[in-house]
């Protein structure tokens, strides 16, 4: 077989040019033996090599004259290179194609570490390689390195490194460099470590695939209730992951993991729904809307900074964020890996589909279930049609509710045939926080709440007042107090924070309204619970408003409530009630108390009502009390805790009307909405007690036929209506001439 041999011996000259400096004036080394004396002596070539020599410019050509600052790792990989010995053997110089000799930049590019590494690699090959066509199994050795010598001989001088200033500023380092070292790292550290571990490595693959498998199937099939919670719902067969499955093996690689990282980051937002319904359904009875309930986080964030701290809260709400975003990283992740499995195993994957696409519509079909959970789920599917559709019914709901609230039975009704028999009473309607049918239902709040309803009502009874209890089902439950107040002062059925603005921005009159049309009363409002602006004010037809900041309270908060009921009945006492209204007109009262708001800790004392002074006498009370987050973590607590704000509310009120109330006073007190679901029971209803108290006995007489029960505590069986009905039902009773307005 022919060879191609060079009879080309390069100089020391030609190891100079390869960058292999020596120090200015250094005499030149002696030429090996057999080598031309200089390099300006023509070298014999064979013709074709000439020719291709000729058209590559030689490295003595390209090359700087003076050496351009290289950085350190790559003058270490040239001195590495230059220590490699050079000879080779006969064969091993023999070629079919010889290889061009690659010009040399003027100006060393930066080289990383990873390059510096290669180069020393590179060159220990070549030192094992030149042991000759034995160490191969073959009479043709490997190409030579271009500029290396051809023939055995001295070692050629390396020229020492360049010394670096360590004043001299760092070499810049290449665009984008920056943003890919760190992958750059990782990818080399993960890849030695494979190669180190192979076993450790299939270990840990298959460990991270399982578990991307688990959490996708467990956000898929995640209920949306606490109470549905249980291993049975996490062992079924999501038909949605099968679907997916049959979808990626389908898809070319970069439309598949584009579709998985989308797919991830959707079933993130998913498992977010569901915890915002289970948040919902355990705390308001209800769904997460995904329209209207935004808002209520920053109400929940105050709730938490009331009743926690502001440290506390902060730390939480940090937390809640992190574990969202990693949520949908992990999410992503894991669809993005599971994809990538099915692809690298076609086969199998398409066979494991088919199975599980067969068995999930066999046990679909069939009903197949495990401890009365059904085997096939479609959950997300379920969930994401509800979605839609609770968004479709909410922007649909807002046009036509605001049609509703055009119309009024009473919006016509002149002032002077508004509440006739009411004419020259003391009237306050009191709302109670979270005082519902639990309270006097539930056996572990029962006994103590009905006990004190009893007691109040006998000693309300001595001093001759009476009263008449029934039942509202209030359009709220566990919270968002304002839609159960502005229902029943409506007579809309107001049960989300769109009717709320429509209805707030509407002239559509409240029952407190209808007294100030009248002329012939004061209004006036007092509510501890409003720390900010309050705009409501003008539909509620209040002409004055206390709020927490006017009442002149110099003690302790108790978790969200800003002052105990009895100080804030105090106030309205000495600030409104004992004091007549200008120009001989009657009052007309409405009062929020607080106290009986969640997390029930601490809860006020009675105390002295002439040792209330500016509140500070609670100071003692409130350091004594509870923990609320002793009492939030323990639900049999908080349901102890809760009965015991209601009997303090109820009490307080009572004992302020026994002690305040005059001939004139015509007391309505009510519940908002039942208290949360974890305390009220997940299968509570919505009603809550309401109660009119008076000594003039016409006020109750104008009720007879509501068939309510006698004193503060309704029987069980008394009417239940809808809380939206209530205003119609009172201003006609006492009076009131319906002139309607249509729209």
């Amino acid at each position: 077989m022919p060879q191609h041999t060079s009879t080309r011996q390069p100089s020391r000259t030609a190891a100079g040019a390869r960058g292999e400096e020596t120090e200015p004036g250094a005499p030149a080394p002696a030429p090996a033996e057999g080598a031309e004396a200089t390099a300006a002596v023509p070298e014999q070539r064979e013709p074709d090599q000439a020719a291709r020599e000729t058209a590559q410019p030689t490295a003595a050509e390209t090359e700087s004259a003076e050496p351009e600052p290289r950085e350190p790792q790559a003058a270490e990989a040239e001195v590495t290179k230059a220590e490699v010995p050079e000879a080779e053997t006969p064969t091993a110089r023999a070629t079919t194609q010889p290889t061009s000799v690659e010009p040399k930049s003027a100006e060393p590019e930066p080289r990383e570490p990873q390059a510096a590494e290669a180069e020393v690699t590179k060159a220990e090959v070549t030192e094992a390689e030149a042991a000759g066509p034995g160490a191969h199994g073959s009479g043709v050795g490997p190409v030579p390195e271009p500029g290396l010598a051809s023939e055995p001989g001295p070692a050629p001088a390396v020229a020492p490194a360049p010394e670096v200033d360590p004043a001299a500023p760092a070499p810049a380092e290449p665009a984008g460099r920056s943003v890919r070292w760190p992958w750059k790292v990782w990818s080399a550290w993960a890849g030695r470590w494979r190669e180190r571990h192979p076993a450790g490595a299939r270990a840990l693959s298959v460990t991270v695939t399982v578990l991307a498998a688990v959490l996708v199937v467990a956000a898929l099939v995640m209920p949306n209730s606490v109470v549905h919670l249980g291993p049975a719902k996490f062992l079924r067969i999501p038909g949605e992951a099968v679907v997916g499955a049959a979808v990626m093996l389908a898809l070319p690689r970069r439309p598949r993991v584009v579709l998985a990282a989308v797919s991830g980051v959707a079933l993130g937002a998913m498992t977010l729904l569901n915890a915002l319904d289970m948040g919902f359904n355990q705390y308001l009875g209800r769904s997460f809307n995904l329209v209207l309930d935004w808002s209520l986080l920053t109400d929940a964030e105050s709730y938490l900074e009331d009743s926690l701290g502001r440290t506390t809260t902060l730390a939480a709400v940090a937390g809640v964020i992190a574990l969202v975003l990693l949520l949908f990283v992990v999410l992503a992740l894991s669809t993005v890996r599971l994809s990538n499995v099915l692809a690298r195993h076609t086969g199998t994957a398409t066979r494991g589909t088919l199975i599980a696409g067969v068995v999930w519509i066999t046990c679909s079909s069939l009903g197949l279930q495990v401890s009365g959970v059904p085997l096939a789920s479609e959950r997300t599917a379920t969930a994401l049609k509800v979605q839609a559709r609770r968004v479709s019914d909410t922007l649909r709901d807002e046009a036509e509710f605001r049609k509703v609230a055009r119309v009024d039975a009473f919006g016509n009704t002149p002032g002077s045939q508004l509440v006739p028999d009411l004419r020259g009473k003391d009237m306050i309607f009191t709302f109670i926080e979270s005082y519902g049918r639990s309270a006097i239902e539930d056996p572990i709040m029962a006994p103590g709440v009905d006990r004190t309803l009893d007691v109040r009502t006998k000693a309300l009874a001595a001093a001759g007042f009476h009263a008449k209890s029934g039942w509202l089902t209030s359009a709220t439950y566990g919270g968002s107090s304002w839609l159960g107040h502005s229902t029943t002062m409506s007579g809309l059925w107001i049960s989300n924070q769109q009717r709320y603005r429509t209805v707030m921005a509407s002239d559509h009159m409240s029952l407190t309204e209808a007294f100030e049309r009248t002329g012939a009363f004061d209004t006036v409002g007092v509510m501890p619970g409003v720390q900010k602006g309050w705009p409501e004010q003008k539909w509620y037809g209040l002409g004055k408003v206390y709020n927490a900041f006017q009442l002149g309270y110099k003690g302790p908060k108790f978790s969200w409530s800003t002052m105990p009921d009895q100080y804030a009945l105090q106030q309205y006492q000495e600030r409104v009630h004992s004091k007549r209204p200008a120009g001989g007109k009657s009052r007309m009262s409405l009062l929020i108390l607080t106290s009986s708001h969640q997390p029930w800790a601490p809860i006020p004392k009675m105390v002295g009502w002439d040792r209330l002074g500016d509140g500070s006498v609670f100071k003692g009370i409130e350091a004594a009390g509870n923990d609320p987050a002793d009492v939030i973590a323990d639900t049999t607590k908080s349901r102890e805790e809760y009965g015991k704000s209601v009997q303090y509310s109820v009490t307080a009120l009572t004992e302020w009307l026994e002690r305040y109330g005059t001939e004139d006073t015509v007391l309505v007190f009510l519940g908002d909405h039942q208290p949360i679901a974890r305390v009220s029971g997940n299968h509570a209803s919505r009603d809550v007690p309401v109660s009119i108290v008076a000594k003039d006995p016409r006020v109750l007489d104008k009720v007879a036929d509501w068939h309510w029960t006698d004193g503060l505590r309704p029987a069980h069986d008394a009417p239940v209506w809808k809380m939206s009905s209530f205003r119609d039902r009172f201003l006609t009773a006492y009076g009131s001439t319906p002139h309607p307005r249509k729209g």
